[in-house]
């Protein structure tokens, strides 16, 4: 354990004015007075830069934290400080070890390394608050003995009286009992009867405390408007302001770097820091993530959890580069960030006050983004894995993985989107397109026409012979073809691409027409994948009936899905 004695030694300056009291009070009554905190932050110097990220393990880690988590790690690493985590489980109700669980773990997976803290240790510990008990029960005692705070007998119906009164009168809640002012007599005769008690801080009736909040600038707060706080509940466990300020000062944090929801505590805090000697850090309140509506982003606007948006395929690298930019640019046009770019680029000072709009969509492209920057070898193990994982393919390696990704790719924007790409690429959708309006033109430019052509090459086997000579072949016959019917451009490639492919559109068309050749030669594609192979399609487009086919008698419908109804699955 830790603990900061004396002068601040990371260069907070810390000021306090204390009113003039006659000299015959007693202690108690001085610090019932009034006292000015006044807090600047000059520039730390590297060696001494310690922040933490100090979750509570009551459900998944929010994006909104993880940015608080980004943020902290950025500003340590850009410092060569220390990066510390500590786990705020005092709520037992809540608090689980799944959950804590799941918060390390979407971490690591965001790369956001922590020097001290779970599973790594450190000479801070320990890095549980429910583990600390002993230490805030140890200060909670000292400032018992200094008159810092008093022990409250209070039930809870004299406090709900208490705030019953304070709202009729339009006032805040402040605490108004007589335990404030009570004798050493009256507080031994409870004591002796074994009545529960909190441990409640006294707070100057004058005054006020003013920060240089390293984002929002300099924020200031009268004492008049809070009242007697508790700092120890009557079970013996610490209230969340009392461990947070014992922990930050004992672990020598020298930059506490936050949501801007944590911004009204820091007047109590500050106040335990001065009443135990403590010196302040730096404080710096990030804004809220909101919602495209500008309400705080919440579960009812879709996934908010890192947890969720890895399930749903999103990269580590992308969601770190997305949540940095959520309040923070490096002053350029430049969006794409990797994370050693980011601790080089980092500064508090570029960290806008105003709250971002978290854009779901925007994250997406960026995912698409990340995912199409990586080296080959690794963005084909990556999609190869999940076609196997998914149950659509029985390999996750090989040439047919190769080259379906390299030609997928530029269509997908999530790992899972990969599954899509493929199953699209592997199905045969004629009858849906051909009775849509976008395939009507299609059927009225002498569709028939090209179909019989493109029988007849596939029965001689002019076109597989293309085929086995890849795309060079592939080349070749689709000129010749084209020339023997007289057309090229749209006129030819369309009716090609929906006859071949099922559809009007797509990645393409001769590099999948070759994939769909050689994959109906091997076992790559898994028997459930619903893959409709080039001999199946051209089976499918023998037995329609287009000569009958008109627009005032659409039968090719019927006709199609009832031969894809024959198809073994």
């Amino acid at each position: 354990m830790g603990s900061l004695v004396g002068t601040p030694w990371w260069g907070i300056r810390v000021r306090v004015i204390p009113e003039v009291s006659p000299p015959m009070l007693l202690f108690r009554s001085r610090i019932l007075r009034g006292f000015s905190v006044s807090a600047s932050s000059p520039s730390p110097s590297t060696d001494s830069v310690r922040v933490r990220f100090a979750p509570s393990p009551t459900g998944n880690l929010h994006v909104g934290g993880a940015r608080t988590a980004l943020f902290n790690y950025l500003f340590a690493r850009s410092k060569g400080g220390k990066f510390v985590l500590r786990i705020e489980d005092t709520d037992i109700e809540r608090s689980t070890k799944e959950s804590e669980e799941a918060v390390l773990r979407d971490l690591s997976w965001l790369g956001l390394d922590w020097d001290e803290g779970p599973t790594v240790g450190g000479m801070y510990g320990p890095y549980r608050q429910s583990e600390r008990n002993a230490l805030y029960r140890q200060y909670a005692d000292k400032l018992l003995q200094s008159g810092h705070v008093y022990r409250c007998f209070c039930t809870n119906e004299e406090l709900e009286k208490m705030k019953e009164i304070a709202k009729l009168k339009q006032l805040p809640p402040i605490y108004t009992g007589k335990w404030v002012s009570a004798t050493d007599d009256e507080v031994e005769e409870e004591l002796a009867k074994g009545t529960p008690y909190t441990y409640r801080f006294r707070v100057p009736k004058e005054g006020n405390l003013k920060i240089d909040d390293l984002i929002r600038g300099e924020v200031s707060w009268n004492l008049d408007t809070l009242g007697d706080f508790v700092i120890m509940r009557s079970n013996g466990q610490p209230v969340y302001n009392f461990c947070v300020t014992v922990d930050d000062a004992t672990m020598a944090i020298s930059h506490v770097i936050r949501a801007e929801e944590h911004l009204p505590n820091t007047l109590r805090q500050a106040l335990i820091y001065k009443a135990l000697g403590f010196p302040m850090p730096c404080f710096a309140h990030v804004s809220l993530i909101l919602a495209p509506d500008r309400s705080k982003l919440s579960k009812r606007h879709g996934a908010t959890s890192v947890g969720q948006f890895r399930e749903m395929g999103f990269l580590p690298q992308a969601m770190v580069n997305y949540l940095a930019l959520l309040g923070w640019g490096d002053g350029t046009e430049n969006e794409f960030f990797t994370l050693d770019q980011l601790v080089e680029k980092f500064t508090i000072e570029r960290v806008n006050k105003s709250g971002a709009v978290f854009d779901s969509a925007k994250l997406r492209w960026m995912n698409g983004q990340h995912l199409r920057s990586l080296p080959s070898e690794d963005l084909t193990k990556l999609i190869g894995e999940q076609w196997k994982s998914t149950g659509i393919l029985t390999e996750s390696d090989g040439s047919f993985i190769e080259e379906a990704v390299q030609l997928l790719k530029d269509g997908i924007e999530l790992i899972t989107d990969a599954d899509t790409a493929l199953s699209n690429l592997l199905s045969y959708p004629l009858h849906t397109t051909l009775a849509s309006p976008e395939g009507k033109p299609v059927l009225e430019d002498q569709l028939s026409e090209v179909v019989s052509n493109l029988l007849a090459a596939y029965d001689s086997g002019e076109l597989n012979c293309a085929l086995e000579e890849g795309h060079t072949g592939w080349q070749k016959w689709v000129k010749s073809f084209g020339k023997s019917l007289k057309r090229k451009g749209k006129s030819l490639f369309m009716p090609l691409r929906v006859l071949l492919t099922g559809k009007l559109h797509g990645p393409d068309m001769g590099a999948g027409v070759l994939l769909l050749y050689k994959a109906g030669s091997s076992s790559v594609i898994a028997p459930q994948a619903g893959f409709v192979t080039l001999d199946e399609r051209f089976k499918i487009l023998r037995e329609v009936e287009w000569q009958s086919f008109n627009k005032d008698n659409p039968i090719i419908e019927s006709t199609v899905a009832k031969s894809l109804l024959k198809l073994p699955c």
